[in-house]
């Protein structure tokens, strides 16, 4: 998901492993499944009490951004921006052996050209796949 989907999400927005986003980035609601672990980790979450959101504590992008740069910064890690994960989801997607249809359902890309450039196979995975039978 995009930042602004997972700041924006509220408690409500989940029901049986699956993220309703109202309105994503090119205006469309869509449904994200949620992976198991995914649902056990955001139900491990506290309740803030005067807040629905999932992820209270930034109300916006930019806020959550200092948190993020704090957060390299104080790790060691050079050069990792949070929109890097939602490339290496995708990619990693990809070498779960979904199709394009499917990846582009869940990350709500609605051009495969897009998508494309998000994507990022290793090429280990490769070998596996044309080594395969």
């Amino acid at each position: 998901m995009r930042l602004g989907e997972i700041i924006g999400l509220e408690w409500g927005d989940i029901s049986k492993s699956i993220a309703y986003i109202d309105e994503s980035k090119n205006g469309e609601s869509r449904e994200v499944p949620l992976s198991k672990k995914a649902l056990l980790t955001i139900n491990k979450l506290p309740k803030h009490f005067a807040s629905k959101r999932i992820f209270w504590k930034w109300k916006t992008t930019s806020g959550f951004q200092s948190s993020w740069q704090r957060l390299i910064k104080s790790s060691g890690i050079k050069n990792l921006h949070f929109h890097d994960l939602r490339h290496e989801a995708i990619s990693r997607l990809f070498e779960k052996g979904l199709n394009p249809m499917e990846v582009s359902a869940i990350s709500g890309h609605k051009s495969m050209q897009v998508l494309k450039r998000y994507t990022h196979i290793k090429t280990k995975y490769l070998l596996k796949k044309i080594d395969a039978k």
